[in-house]
Protein backbone atom coordinates (compact mmCIF):
# COMPACT_ATOMS: atom_id res chain seq x y z
CA UNK A 1 0.00 0.00 0.00
CA UNK A 2 1.03 3.59 -0.53
CA UNK A 3 1.78 5.82 2.45
CA UNK A 4 -1.55 7.59 1.91
CA UNK A 5 -3.46 4.29 1.79
CA UNK A 6 -1.77 3.09 4.98
CA UNK A 7 -2.63 6.31 6.79
CA UNK A 8 -6.24 6.00 5.63
CA UNK A 9 -6.40 2.39 6.85
CA UNK A 10 -4.99 3.37 10.25
CA UNK A 11 -7.49 6.24 10.53
CA UNK A 12 -10.32 3.81 9.68
CA UNK A 13 -9.23 1.43 12.46
CA UNK A 14 -9.29 4.17 15.07
CA UNK A 15 -12.52 5.64 13.76
CA UNK A 16 -13.99 2.15 14.30
CA UNK A 17 -12.27 1.52 17.62
CA UNK A 18 -11.16 4.78 19.31
CA UNK A 19 -8.03 4.05 21.33
CA UNK A 20 -7.18 3.99 24.20
CA UNK A 21 -10.68 3.03 25.42
CA UNK A 22 -10.36 4.43 28.95
CA UNK A 23 -13.67 5.76 30.33
CA UNK A 24 -14.42 9.48 30.25
CA UNK A 25 -14.58 11.11 33.68
CA UNK A 26 -16.10 14.30 35.04
CA UNK A 27 -12.96 14.92 37.08
CA UNK A 28 -9.18 14.70 36.61
CA UNK A 29 -8.03 11.11 35.98
CA UNK A 30 -6.63 9.15 38.93
CA UNK A 31 -2.92 8.46 39.27
CA UNK A 32 -0.16 9.79 37.09
CA UNK A 33 2.58 8.90 34.65
CA UNK A 34 5.77 10.63 35.72
CA UNK A 35 7.00 10.64 32.10
CA UNK A 36 4.18 13.08 31.30
CA UNK A 37 5.02 15.43 34.17
CA UNK A 38 7.51 18.05 33.00
CA UNK A 39 9.12 18.45 36.44
CA UNK A 40 9.85 14.75 36.95
CA UNK A 41 10.68 13.98 33.31
CA UNK A 42 13.17 16.85 33.16
CA UNK A 43 14.70 15.89 36.51
CA UNK A 44 15.05 12.28 35.34
CA UNK A 45 16.89 13.39 32.21
CA UNK A 46 19.09 16.10 33.72
CA UNK A 47 19.29 15.50 37.48
CA UNK A 48 17.70 18.85 38.28
CA UNK A 49 14.33 20.57 38.45
CA UNK A 50 13.60 22.66 35.33
CA UNK A 51 13.83 26.43 35.53
CA UNK A 52 10.57 26.92 33.60
CA UNK A 53 7.13 25.38 33.96
CA UNK A 54 5.18 27.55 31.50
CA UNK A 55 6.07 25.33 28.57
CA UNK A 56 4.50 24.04 25.35
CA UNK A 57 3.71 20.33 25.03
CA UNK A 58 2.81 18.38 21.89
CA UNK A 59 0.99 15.04 22.18
CA UNK A 60 1.81 13.59 18.77
CA UNK A 61 -0.67 10.89 17.82
CA UNK A 62 -2.88 11.65 20.82
CA UNK A 63 -5.61 9.13 19.99
CA UNK A 64 -8.60 9.35 22.33
CA UNK A 65 -6.75 11.83 24.55
CA UNK A 66 -5.89 9.66 27.56
CA UNK A 67 -2.29 10.88 27.61
CA UNK A 68 -3.29 14.39 26.55
CA UNK A 69 -5.63 14.71 29.50
CA UNK A 70 -2.85 13.70 31.89
CA UNK A 71 -0.42 16.12 30.22
CA UNK A 72 -2.82 19.00 30.91
CA UNK A 73 -3.60 18.06 34.51
CA UNK A 74 0.00 17.13 35.42
CA UNK A 75 1.45 20.37 33.98
CA UNK A 76 -0.74 23.20 35.30
CA UNK A 77 1.31 25.97 33.65
CA UNK A 78 1.69 24.33 30.25
CA UNK A 79 -0.11 24.82 26.96
CA UNK A 80 -0.85 21.47 25.32
CA UNK A 81 -1.64 20.51 21.73
CA UNK A 82 -2.82 17.09 20.56
CA UNK A 83 -2.64 15.95 16.94
CA UNK A 84 -4.03 12.78 15.40
CA UNK A 85 -5.11 11.64 11.93
CA UNK A 86 -8.38 10.04 13.12
CA UNK A 87 -11.37 12.38 13.37
CA UNK A 88 -13.26 9.79 15.43
CA UNK A 89 -10.62 9.50 18.14
CA UNK A 90 -10.10 13.27 18.22
CA UNK A 91 -13.80 13.73 18.95
CA UNK A 92 -13.41 11.41 21.94
CA UNK A 93 -10.26 13.27 23.03
CA UNK A 94 -12.01 16.63 22.92
CA UNK A 95 -14.96 15.33 24.94
CA UNK A 96 -12.64 13.62 27.41
CA UNK A 97 -10.73 16.82 28.12
CA UNK A 98 -13.89 18.95 28.22
CA UNK A 99 -15.50 16.70 30.82
CA UNK A 100 -12.48 16.56 33.14
CA UNK A 101 -11.71 20.29 32.92
CA UNK A 102 -8.50 19.93 30.90
CA UNK A 103 -9.00 23.31 29.26
CA UNK A 104 -5.44 24.30 28.29
CA UNK A 105 -5.43 22.10 25.20
CA UNK A 106 -5.96 22.45 21.47
CA UNK A 107 -6.58 19.59 19.04
CA UNK A 108 -5.81 19.42 15.34
CA UNK A 109 -6.42 16.62 12.83
CA UNK A 110 -2.93 16.07 11.48
CA UNK A 111 -0.56 13.17 10.91
CA UNK A 112 2.96 13.20 12.32
CA UNK A 113 4.23 13.96 8.83
CA UNK A 114 2.30 17.24 8.88
CA UNK A 115 3.65 18.45 12.21
CA UNK A 116 5.32 21.36 10.40
CA UNK A 117 1.83 22.87 10.02
CA UNK A 118 1.79 23.47 13.78
CA UNK A 119 3.34 26.86 14.61
CA UNK A 120 6.30 27.20 16.95
CA UNK A 121 8.41 24.73 18.88
CA UNK A 122 7.66 22.52 21.87
CA UNK A 123 9.57 21.89 25.08
CA UNK A 124 8.12 18.40 25.51
CA UNK A 125 6.86 16.10 22.77
CA UNK A 126 5.02 12.94 23.75
CA UNK A 127 4.77 10.25 21.06
CA UNK A 128 3.57 7.00 22.59
CA UNK A 129 2.56 4.00 20.52
CA UNK A 130 2.45 5.92 17.25
CA UNK A 131 5.64 5.79 15.18
CA UNK A 132 5.46 2.01 14.72
CA UNK A 133 2.02 2.44 13.11
CA UNK A 134 3.19 4.92 10.47
CA UNK A 135 4.30 3.92 6.97
CA UNK A 136 7.64 5.71 7.45
CA UNK A 137 8.75 6.02 11.09
CA UNK A 138 12.03 7.71 10.16
CA UNK A 139 10.20 10.46 8.32
CA UNK A 140 7.79 10.69 11.24
CA UNK A 141 10.46 11.10 13.91
CA UNK A 142 12.33 13.61 11.76
CA UNK A 143 9.16 15.67 11.36
CA UNK A 144 8.69 15.74 15.14
CA UNK A 145 12.38 16.47 15.79
CA UNK A 146 12.03 19.70 13.81
CA UNK A 147 9.37 20.87 16.28
CA UNK A 148 11.48 20.20 19.40
CA UNK A 149 12.93 23.32 21.02
CA UNK A 150 16.61 23.50 22.04
CA UNK A 151 16.92 21.84 25.44
CA UNK A 152 13.56 20.14 24.86
CA UNK A 153 12.66 16.51 25.49
CA UNK A 154 10.83 13.92 23.42
CA UNK A 155 9.37 10.79 24.98
CA UNK A 156 8.79 7.88 22.61
CA UNK A 157 7.29 4.41 22.93
CA UNK A 158 7.62 1.85 20.13
CA UNK A 159 7.14 -1.91 19.91
CA UNK A 160 9.89 -4.51 20.35
CA UNK A 161 9.89 -7.52 18.04
CA UNK A 162 11.17 -10.15 20.49
CA UNK A 163 8.47 -9.68 23.12
CA UNK A 164 5.71 -9.52 20.50
CA UNK A 165 6.58 -12.69 18.58
CA UNK A 166 3.29 -14.45 19.43
CA UNK A 167 1.32 -11.31 18.58
CA UNK A 168 2.85 -11.19 15.11
CA UNK A 169 1.92 -14.83 14.53
CA UNK A 170 -1.69 -14.22 15.54
CA UNK A 171 -1.86 -11.10 13.35
CA UNK A 172 -0.82 -13.15 10.34
CA UNK A 173 -3.21 -16.01 11.21
CA UNK A 174 -6.17 -13.61 11.46
CA UNK A 175 -5.22 -12.00 8.14
CA UNK A 176 -5.11 -15.39 6.41
CA UNK A 177 -8.53 -16.38 7.71
CA UNK A 178 -10.06 -12.99 6.88
CA UNK A 179 -8.97 -13.23 3.27
CA UNK A 180 -10.70 -10.50 1.23
CA UNK A 181 -12.39 -9.24 4.41
CA UNK A 182 -9.07 -7.93 5.68
CA UNK A 183 -9.61 -4.29 6.57
CA UNK A 184 -12.99 -5.08 8.12
CA UNK A 185 -11.79 -4.59 11.66
CA UNK A 186 -14.91 -5.83 13.41
CA UNK A 187 -14.68 -9.06 11.44
CA UNK A 188 -10.99 -9.29 12.35
CA UNK A 189 -11.77 -9.02 16.06
CA UNK A 190 -14.44 -11.73 15.72
CA UNK A 191 -12.05 -14.05 13.86
CA UNK A 192 -9.29 -13.49 16.42
CA UNK A 193 -11.50 -14.22 19.38
CA UNK A 194 -12.76 -17.40 17.68
CA UNK A 195 -9.17 -18.55 17.15
CA UNK A 196 -8.25 -18.06 20.81
CA UNK A 197 -11.43 -19.86 21.91
CA UNK A 198 -10.67 -22.81 19.63
CA UNK A 199 -6.96 -23.32 20.33
CA UNK A 200 -5.85 -25.80 23.02
CA UNK A 201 -5.22 -24.27 26.45
CA UNK A 202 -1.53 -25.20 26.33
CA UNK A 203 -1.03 -23.52 22.95
CA UNK A 204 1.86 -21.05 23.11
CA UNK A 205 -0.18 -18.16 21.66
CA UNK A 206 -2.98 -18.79 24.14
CA UNK A 207 -0.57 -18.98 27.08
CA UNK A 208 1.13 -15.73 26.14
CA UNK A 209 -2.22 -13.98 25.69
CA UNK A 210 -3.44 -15.15 29.10
CA UNK A 211 -0.16 -14.36 30.85
CA UNK A 212 0.46 -10.91 29.43
CA UNK A 213 -2.39 -9.32 27.49
CA UNK A 214 -5.80 -10.78 28.34
CA UNK A 215 -6.77 -8.27 31.05
CA UNK A 216 -6.60 -5.33 28.65
CA UNK A 217 -7.72 -7.30 25.60
CA UNK A 218 -11.17 -8.04 27.00
CA UNK A 219 -11.97 -4.67 25.39
CA UNK A 220 -12.46 -4.94 21.64
CA UNK A 221 -10.59 -1.66 21.16
CA UNK A 222 -7.45 -3.13 22.70
CA UNK A 223 -7.84 -6.45 20.91
CA UNK A 224 -8.19 -4.66 17.57
CA UNK A 225 -5.19 -2.42 18.21
CA UNK A 226 -3.06 -5.46 19.03
CA UNK A 227 -4.19 -8.08 16.54
CA UNK A 228 -5.83 -6.48 13.48
CA UNK A 229 -3.86 -3.27 13.04
CA UNK A 230 -3.16 -2.59 9.35
CA UNK A 231 0.34 -1.22 9.95
CA UNK A 232 2.98 -2.23 12.49
CA UNK A 233 6.77 -2.07 12.51
CA UNK A 234 8.53 -3.79 15.41
CA UNK A 235 12.08 -3.00 16.48
CA UNK A 236 15.15 -4.59 17.98
CA UNK A 237 17.99 -2.62 19.58
CA UNK A 238 19.87 -2.35 16.29
CA UNK A 239 16.94 -1.04 14.26
CA UNK A 240 15.78 1.11 17.17
CA UNK A 241 19.04 3.04 17.21
CA UNK A 242 18.90 3.42 13.46
CA UNK A 243 15.61 5.23 14.06
CA UNK A 244 17.09 7.29 16.90
CA UNK A 245 20.21 8.21 14.93
CA UNK A 246 18.05 9.31 11.98
CA UNK A 247 16.20 11.76 14.25
CA UNK A 248 19.32 13.88 14.73
CA UNK A 249 18.50 14.07 18.44
CA UNK A 250 20.47 12.90 21.48
CA UNK A 251 19.53 9.64 23.17
CA UNK A 252 19.09 10.47 26.86
CA UNK A 253 18.12 7.04 28.14
CA UNK A 254 15.36 4.50 28.56
CA UNK A 255 12.54 5.69 30.80
CA UNK A 256 12.22 2.20 32.34
CA UNK A 257 15.92 1.95 33.31
CA UNK A 258 15.56 -0.99 35.72
CA UNK A 259 14.66 -3.24 32.78
CA UNK A 260 17.99 -2.33 31.17
CA UNK A 261 20.20 -3.31 34.09
CA UNK A 262 22.20 -6.39 33.18
CA UNK A 263 22.70 -7.19 36.87
CA UNK A 264 19.11 -8.43 37.14
CA UNK A 265 20.00 -11.24 34.70
CA UNK A 266 23.67 -12.08 35.32
CA UNK A 267 24.33 -11.10 38.92
CA UNK A 268 25.17 -14.77 39.71
CA UNK A 269 27.98 -14.73 37.14
CA UNK A 270 30.49 -12.00 38.06
CA UNK A 271 32.91 -13.21 35.39
CA UNK A 272 30.26 -12.61 32.73
CA UNK A 273 29.50 -9.18 34.21
CA UNK A 274 33.20 -8.42 33.92
CA UNK A 275 33.17 -9.43 30.26
CA UNK A 276 30.06 -7.33 29.68
CA UNK A 277 31.85 -4.28 31.09
CA UNK A 278 33.83 -4.10 27.83
CA UNK A 279 30.65 -3.81 25.74
CA UNK A 280 29.28 -0.54 24.44
CA UNK A 281 25.93 0.64 25.82
CA UNK A 282 24.14 -0.52 22.68
CA UNK A 283 25.80 -3.93 22.80
CA UNK A 284 24.77 -4.31 26.42
CA UNK A 285 21.18 -3.36 25.57
CA UNK A 286 21.21 -5.95 22.79
CA UNK A 287 22.54 -8.58 25.18
CA UNK A 288 19.73 -7.85 27.63
CA UNK A 289 16.98 -8.25 25.05
CA UNK A 290 18.56 -11.46 23.73
CA UNK A 291 18.68 -12.93 27.25
CA UNK A 292 15.20 -11.75 28.28
CA UNK A 293 13.14 -11.50 25.07
CA UNK A 294 9.70 -11.89 26.67
CA UNK A 295 10.21 -8.79 28.80
CA UNK A 296 11.18 -6.51 25.89
CA UNK A 297 7.79 -6.04 24.24
CA UNK A 298 8.44 -2.32 23.78
CA UNK A 299 11.02 0.44 24.13
CA UNK A 300 10.30 3.68 25.98
CA UNK A 301 12.94 6.38 26.00
CA UNK A 302 13.79 10.08 26.04
CA UNK A 303 15.51 12.03 23.29
CA UNK A 304 16.72 15.62 23.59
CA UNK A 305 17.71 18.49 21.37
CA UNK A 306 21.02 19.90 22.65
CA UNK A 307 21.96 21.76 24.68
CA UNK A 308 20.70 19.67 27.60
CA UNK A 309 22.91 20.16 30.65
CA UNK A 310 23.13 17.37 33.22
CA UNK A 311 23.75 18.11 36.88
CA UNK A 312 25.95 15.92 39.07
CA UNK A 313 25.19 15.93 42.80
CA UNK A 314 28.33 14.06 43.88
CA UNK A 315 29.82 17.29 45.27
CA UNK A 316 28.83 17.81 48.92
CA UNK A 317 28.93 21.64 48.71
CA UNK A 318 26.68 21.63 45.60
CA UNK A 319 24.18 19.31 47.27
CA UNK A 320 24.15 21.28 50.54
CA UNK A 321 23.40 24.48 48.63
CA UNK A 322 20.66 22.94 46.44
CA UNK A 323 16.98 23.78 46.90
CA UNK A 324 14.97 20.52 47.36
CA UNK A 325 11.30 20.10 46.46
CA UNK A 326 9.13 17.03 46.96
CA UNK A 327 8.29 15.15 43.76
CA UNK A 328 4.66 15.60 42.66
CA UNK A 329 4.50 11.95 41.55
CA UNK A 330 3.79 9.93 44.66
CA UNK A 331 0.55 8.42 45.93
CA UNK A 332 -0.38 8.45 49.60
CA UNK A 333 1.56 11.50 50.75
CA UNK A 334 2.01 12.54 53.52
CA UNK A 335 2.06 9.04 54.95
CA UNK A 336 5.40 7.38 55.70
CA UNK A 337 4.27 4.44 53.55
CA UNK A 338 3.47 5.53 50.01
CA UNK A 339 3.70 4.64 46.34
CA UNK A 340 6.54 6.29 44.41
CA UNK A 341 6.69 7.54 40.81
CA UNK A 342 6.58 3.94 39.49
CA UNK A 343 3.83 2.83 41.90
CA UNK A 344 6.31 0.86 43.99
CA UNK A 345 5.71 0.77 47.73
CA UNK A 346 8.17 2.90 49.73
CA UNK A 347 8.57 2.85 53.50
CA UNK A 348 10.20 6.06 54.71
CA UNK A 349 12.19 6.29 57.89
CA UNK A 350 11.12 8.94 60.37
CA UNK A 351 14.03 11.17 59.33
CA UNK A 352 13.34 10.72 55.61
CA UNK A 353 9.69 11.54 56.18
CA UNK A 354 10.56 14.70 58.12
CA UNK A 355 12.97 15.74 55.39
CA UNK A 356 10.33 15.26 52.69
CA UNK A 357 7.82 17.26 54.75
CA UNK A 358 10.35 20.11 54.90
CA UNK A 359 10.82 19.85 51.11
CA UNK A 360 7.09 19.89 50.33
CA UNK A 361 6.47 23.09 48.35
CA UNK A 362 9.90 24.40 49.31
CA UNK A 363 11.31 27.14 47.06
CA UNK A 364 13.93 28.88 49.20
CA UNK A 365 15.51 26.63 51.84
CA UNK A 366 18.70 24.77 50.96
CA UNK A 367 19.44 21.16 51.80
CA UNK A 368 22.06 22.26 54.34
CA UNK A 369 19.53 24.46 56.14
CA UNK A 370 16.97 21.66 56.37
CA UNK A 371 19.63 19.22 57.63
CA UNK A 372 20.21 21.49 60.60
CA UNK A 373 16.70 20.50 61.74
CA UNK A 374 16.51 16.92 60.41
CA UNK A 375 19.21 14.37 61.17
CA UNK A 376 19.89 12.79 57.78
CA UNK A 377 23.08 11.97 55.90
CA UNK A 378 23.95 13.49 52.54
CA UNK A 379 24.11 10.02 51.05
CA UNK A 380 20.49 9.48 52.08
CA UNK A 381 19.54 12.79 50.49
CA UNK A 382 21.23 11.62 47.29
CA UNK A 383 19.30 8.36 47.51
CA UNK A 384 16.02 10.28 47.79
CA UNK A 385 16.98 12.24 44.68
CA UNK A 386 17.95 9.08 42.80
CA UNK A 387 14.59 7.54 43.73
CA UNK A 388 12.93 10.67 42.31
CA UNK A 389 11.30 11.43 45.65
CA UNK A 390 12.85 14.91 45.67
CA UNK A 391 13.75 17.30 42.85
CA UNK A 392 16.79 19.52 43.26
CA UNK A 393 17.48 23.01 41.96
CA UNK A 394 21.14 24.14 41.94
CA UNK A 395 21.97 27.15 44.04
CA UNK A 396 21.87 30.35 41.96
CA UNK A 397 25.22 31.61 40.69
CA UNK A 398 26.03 35.16 41.73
Amino acid sequence: MSDQAISAAVAKLYDTYPFPPDPLLDQPPPGYNWRWNWLTAYAFCTGRKPAQQDIRILDAGCGSGVGTEYLVHLNPQAQVMGIDLSAGTLAVAQERCRRSGADRVEFRQLSLFDADQVPGEFDLINCVGVLHHTPDPIRGIQALAKKLAPGGLMHIFVYGELGRWEIKLMQQAIALLQGNKRGDYRDGVQVGRQIFAALPENNRLVRREKDRWSIENHRDECFADMYVHPQEIDYNIETLFELIDASGLEFVGFSNPKVWQLERLLTKAPDLMERAATLTDRQRYRLIELLDPETIAHYEFFLARPPLTRFDWSSDPALLAAIPDRSPCMEGWDSRTLFNYDYQLVNLSEAEWQFLKACDGNQTRAVGEILQEVELSLDTVRALQQQQLILLTPAPAY
